[in-house]
Parts: C-alpha cells; sequence; structure tokens
C-alpha cells in the first residue's frame, strides 16, 4: 500500500485548503500533499509538497493523523496518507498547476467539495486532537465503511 501525505496550514481560525486542479481528487478541495518519494519520510514529503503545491514554507508541522483509504473497486488507490498541520510557516499562498489555494474558516471547511471522509476526522484535527482510521469507499467515492478513533 502506498503512502501519501497531507498538509493544512493554519492561519489563526482560517485553514488553509487547495482546489485539485489535475490528477487524483480533481474539483475537490484538500490539504496539499501527495507521495513520498523514495527514501523520504512522510514529514519531509509533506513539507515539500506544501511548497511544490501552494508556495508555502513551513518551519514546523506537526502531525496530526494517520488516516488508511480503501478502494475495493480500484485496490491501486488504496492508501496510508499521514496528515500534518503547520502553524508556523511563512510565504504567501501562489496557486500552482497541481492546486489553487484558498482560505476558509476554520470552523466551516467547504465539506461538501471534499471527500466523503473530512467531515468526519477534520473537525478533530482542527481542534487539537490526532485521529487514526480506515475510510472505505464506493466507485461513486461515497463512503461504505469508517471505523476511526479520535486521541487527545
Amino acid at each position: 500500500m502506498k503512502h501519501v501525505t497531507g498538509c493544512f496550514v493554519r492561519s489563526g481560525e482560517r485553514i488553509l485548503l487547495g482546489m485539485k486542479k489535475e490528477g487524483f481528487g480533481v474539483g475537490k478541495y484538500a490539504g496539499f500533499g501527495g507521495k513520498l518519494e523514495l527514501n523520504e519520510t512522510p514529514e519531509v514529503a509533506a513539507v515539500r509538497e506544501l511548497k511544490e503545491e501552494s508556495g508555502i514554507v513551513a518551519n514546523i508541522i506537526r502531525k496530526c493523523a494517520e488516516l488508511t483509504f480503501k478502494f475495493p473497486h480500484k485496490p491501486e488507490w488504496d492508501m496510508v496518507a499521514h496528515f500534518f498541520v503547520a502553524d508556523d510557516w511563512s510565504g504567501s499562498p501562489t496557486e500552482s498547476a497541481e492546486m489553487k489555494p484558498e482560505w476558509f474558516p476554520a470552523g466551516s471547511p467547504p465539506f461538501q467539495q471534499m471527500w466523503a471522509d473530512y467531515p468526519f476526522w477534520l473537525p478533530h484535527v482542527l481542534a487539537g486532537k490526532y485521529v487514526t482510521g480506515t475510510f472505505v469507499f464506493a466507485p461513486d467515492n461515497s463512503l461504505l465503511e469508517k471505523d476511526f478513533k479520535v486521541e487527545l
């Protein structure tokens, strides 16, 4: 199973998300991230992907979730995602070929334009908690199953 990263940028009560412009998840808002390169840790990959996709340089990140996503209809999409939050960062959000950054109130992300799992775990992450779990998707990307745990 492949490992990927996702990184959310916080600024006070705002969260920076990116509209995916191409590839997997096109047309959805998400954190910034992608696949790990050879011999790369999830932390290093998250910082690299954030800079490549948004122009933001994360000075300090903290891991906030480790989630497994399964697609029984397309097992090659199965992945373990390591999510991070960057509260200490520099730069200005800049659109890239892959993502268009946009700020949202942390209390009301655009869940209707995100993957179906986000409403279940992202509010806990934004409240400073750590989440682990597994989400199983149907061919139409709706949720078939969810099993997650929130830690303090």
